[in-house]
């Protein structure tokens, strides 16, 4: 155990859910070595800040972090910056931050503590592009206890127009089966109900191996695994949605019917310059195949706006998708043009005030579809995650159901939860209402075991 006085930590993860992973990691092995973690930033002698490269909202994000922190800290405390940022803006950081005390690649996690124990500025920067954790190193889980992120694979082997991650994260990198499977297990000892498959694309997982029908062969693997949980899928492409990928969904019921399909457009020309490997009748056909197999299935993707060169007529035909297919949950983005990529070259860049315009346009379209999608649970008993008092009201509590994914969808608000003993269990709720993005749902009984456990 260290002894030194100045042994204070904080940590800001920024962007996606991956990224949390690796500052999990740098948690864990900073809390092994006897330095404390602490929530106010004031009180920290280092402060480390994983940051996100992807786009410009998240680079902008990021330096409003950093020029906080280091506006706020503490006399002598040491800023560490880590992540995606390094890699491709670390001369722009040492420019605008002088004060910068130590920077770690988004590949050299494990150098938390050699920055940490550095006297003079420094950095640690290698040829590795991104992180997978192996073998024994320890993460230090800072989700609530009821569920967290597993993982499985980093970098990427798609060459989308409007994409840097290749750039910033590298070639695919699949974890194995073994170290999934322990990962899991972990996991799911220290009381994950839901566990959520994360990586660029889920369906590449093992074709860095030259490995066919990888996120199968491990869907099934875990499925062998007893016990109640959920297992939610982030993120997977159209064409990675293969029969044997629905069917073992469909299997078994513990694998979540949801599933973040990101589609990006749906005109054929735009897809194309995009360089997508799916066309219309493709993202058509999964869906529909989707529907016919898991009824109850939730969609959720993700729509561009404003490529360059998309006509009106390309963007009409994106609106009529959108209504005439009803998706679950869509999120809506605006093109940015990041220099790195492909689509930069491009000379038809769209005004920023018609990308503007067409977001808001489709993001109307989409709430009115939202709400036809969530009037169908109205009347239903489903299977609910009870997770913690309502943050407006101590009257009502939060879960979510098999739909929703922490952070990004909208909750379960109870308000009547008299059969509810414990947070982190799931319980049947009758759902009520829906209310904007969230539903409204009365506890009827537990599905667990139950114990003489009393609310705090």
């Amino acid at each position: 155990m260290r002894v030194e006085t100045s042994n204070k930590m904080h940590f800001t993860s920024l962007g996606c859910a991956r990224n949390l992973v690796d500052t999990e990691v740098m948690l864990g092995l900073v809390l092994k070595a006897g330095f404390e973690v602490v929530q106010d930033h004031t009180q920290a002698d280092y402060l480390v800040v994983n940051t996100c490269g992807f786009l410009e909202a998240s680079r902008d994000e990021a330096y409003e972090v950093i020029d906080e922190l280091l506006n706020e800290r503490k006399e002598g405390a040491k800023l560490i910056i880590a992540g995606c940022m390094v890699g491709l803006h670390r001369e722009q950081l040492k420019e605008q931050f002088p004060e910068i005390h130590f920077f770690i690649g988004a590949g050299d996690v494990e150098k938390i503590l050699q920055a940490i124990e550095a006297h003079e500025p420094g950095e640690s920067v290698s040829s590795n592009k991104s992180y997978l954790e192996a073998g024994e190193i320890p993460r230090q889980v800072s989700t609530p206890r009821h569920y967290a992120y597993l993982k499985i694979a980093e970098g990427c082997r798609k060459q989308c127009a409007f994409c840097i991650i290749p750039k910033i994260k590298g070639k695919l990198q699949s974890k194995s089966y073994e170290q999934v499977l322990k990962e899991f297990r972990i996991l799911r000892k220290n009381g994950a109900k839901e566990i959520i498959l994360i990586a660029q694309d889920l369906g590449d997982f093992g074709k860095d191996r030259k490995e066919r029908n990888g996120l199968e062969h491990l869907l099934e693997m875990i499925s062998a695994e007893e016990g109640d949980f959920w297992l939610r899928l982030l993120y997977l492409y159209p064409d990675e949605i293969t029969p044997g990928v629905i069917q073992t969904i469909k299997a078994d019921r513990r694998i979540c019917p949801y599933l973040d399909m990101p589609i990006q457009h749906i005109n054929d020309e735009v897809l194309k310059r995009m360089h997508r490997k799916t066309c219309r009748n493709d993202i058509v056909t999964t869906l529909n195949r989707l529907r016919d197999e898991i009824p109850e299935i939730v969609v959720r993707t993700s729509l561009m706006v404003g490529f360059p060169g998309e006509t009106d007529s390309q963007f009409e035909e994106l609106v009529s998708f959108v209504k005439e297919f009803g998706l679950d949950n869509v999120g809506i983005f605006q093109y940015s043009k990041e220099e790195e990529s492909y689509s930069a070259r491009y000379e038809d860049q769209i005004p920023e005030e018609i990308k503007q315009a067409r977001f808001e346009r489709l993001a109307s379209a989409q709430a009115e579809v939202h709400e036809r999608r969530q009037s169908r649970f109205v009347g239903k008993k489903l299977k609910v995650l009870v997770e913690d008092h309502h943050p407006e009201s101590d009257l009502l509590l939060t879960g979510r159901f098999y739909g929703q994914c922490p952070d990004i969808d909208g909750v379960v608000i109870l308000n009547d939860w008299e059969a509810v003993d414990r947070f982190g269990e799931f319980y049947e709720v009758e759902i009520t209402e829906a209310v904007g993005y969230d539903l409204v749902g009365r506890v009827l009984r537990p599905l667990y075991e139950r114990k003489l456990v009393c609310l705090n």
